[in-house]
């Protein structure tokens, strides 16, 4: 690849045909803003650029379109039964004590009744007792607080969602 060359897997992705490129966004993010932002900018010259965007276009997300982003993602501790980025994403927990799952369950419910949501925080590379102590951290928060950390993690997830999706293509 010459150093002005767009990646091939970058390429592969910007050549998708629209509802194609809006499927595999869709799969890094449940947010439609997010997706059609994305997709407004394409074609992407760097890998940079599109994480650049993704960037951008979180920062603009509304609460109602984080609440769209969150309902993508299962609880800590509970991946999706057939979800490959679920299961690698939450690999943590995989080994956890159940103990420790036994907790993160309760801690789940009580964070999510006080914020109407999934607790979220970008698990690649934590381990399970890493998140349960972000979780008894993080129920402490104001609600706003919590809403902008996250979308810092949700930005996060994104990120490494993307990198792997324009390595796959």
């Amino acid at each position: 690849m010459t150093p002005n060359s767009t990646p091939p897997g970058l390429a592969r992705f910007n050549a998708l045909e629209e509802h194609a490129a809006q499927a595999a966004l869709h799969e890094v993010c449940a947010s439609t803003a997010w997706v059609e932002r994305l997709l407004a900018a394409r074609p992407y010259a760097t890998v940079d650029a599109l994480h650049q965007a993704s960037d951008a276009a979180m920062a603009g997300l509304t609460a109602d379109d984080l609440a769209e982003a969150m309902a993508g993602h299962p609880p800590i501790g509970r991946p999706r039964p057939g979800d490959p980025a679920s299961a690698r994403e939450q690999r943590g927990m995989a080994g956890a004590s159940e103990e420790l799952k036994a907790e993160m369950l309760e801690l789940n419910l009580a964070y999510q009744e006080k914020f109407g949501h999934v607790f979220l925080i970008c698990a690649t590379g934590r381990t399970g007792e890493q998140m349960r102590d972000a979780v008894k951290e993080r129920i402490g928060n104001a609600p706003e607080q919590e809403r902008e950390i996250v979308r810092a993690e949700l930005g996060k997830i994104n990120r490494i969602r993307l990198a792997r999706l324009v390595d796959d293509y």
